[in-house]
C-alpha cells in the first residue's frame, strides 16, 4: 500500500489543478510608437506562439468544461503616466475556428493608477463569446489598450495620448472550469 501512495498523491494533485490553467502571463512595456506600429491593428499587443500556454486544451468543452466556467483576469499596472486617466485593456480570444464575427472579447477593470486590478468574468457573458468555436481551441490573444469610452476608444487615437503612454503591464488570464473556484497558487507573485 505504501508504494501506491506517491501515485495517489500525484493523482490528487492533478485533480486539484485540473479545474484551472494559466492561458498566459505576460509582462511588457508599451509605448505610443508600439501602438502606432502594431500590425495588423493599432493599439494592439499580440500574445501568440509560445507566449500562450502550450498545454492549453484544444477542446474547451470536454473533458473539462472551461467554456462554461470563468476567466480570472489579473492586470498589474506597473507603470502609468500620472493624471488619473481611466484606462482598460480589451482582451480578445482569437480562435482556430470562428463563426459570426470570428472572435470574442472581455477586458480588464478600468484603472487610473499603478496597482493590481482583478476580475472574474463568466465565459458566456463577454462580447461575442459565441463567435468562437470552443471545441477547436484558441490560437492567440489580442490585447487592446483603450480609454473608458467603450469599444472604439483606442488609446493611440487620443489627442492626449501622453495620458496612456508609456505604460508597463503584467496581464495574466487564468481559465477556471465550470464549478471550480479560482486558486491564486498558480500565479507567481499573486497575494490574493
Amino acid at each position: 500500500m505504501l508504494s501506491k501512495l506517491p501515485v495517489l498523491l500525484a493523482l490528487c494533485s492533478f485533480a486539484a489543478n485540473a479545474g484551472q490553467f494559466v492561458l498566459f502571463d505576460v509582462t511588457f512595456n508599451y509605448t505610443k510608437e508600439d501602438a502606432d506600429n502594431s500590425k495588423p491593428s493599432k493599439s494592439h499587443y499580440y500574445v501568440k506562439g509560445d507566449r500562450l500556454n502550450p498545454n492549453r486544451p484544444t477542446d474547451w468543452t470536454s473533458p473539462i468544461d472551461y467554456r462554461n466556467g470563468t476567466v480570472h483576469i489579473r492586470a498589474e499596472v506597473l507603470e502609468k503616466p500620472p493624471g488619473g486617466e481611466k484606462t482598460t485593456w480589451t482582451l480578445c480570444y482569437i480562435p482556430n475556428k470562428g463563426q459570426g464575427n470570428g472572435y470574442g472579447c472581455t477586458g480588464t477593470r478600468l484603472y487610473t493608477e499603478p496597482g493590481v486590478y482583478e476580475l472574474d468574468v463568466p465565459m458566456t457573458s463577454f462580447w461575442q463569446n459565441e463567435g468562437i468555436v470552443w471545441t477547436e481551441g484558441i490560437k492567440q490573444m489580442d490585447l487592446v489598450i483603450k480609454d473608458s469610452s467603450g469599444g472604439s476608444g483606442h488609446a493611440h487615437k487620443r489627442a492626449d495620448h501622453e495620458k496612456f503612454f508609456p505604460t508597463k503591464m503584467r496581464i495574466i488570464m487564468v481559465q477556471v472550469s465550470k464549478g471550480a473556484t479560482y486558486d491564486p497558487a498558480l500565479v507567481p507573485g499573486s497575494t490574493r
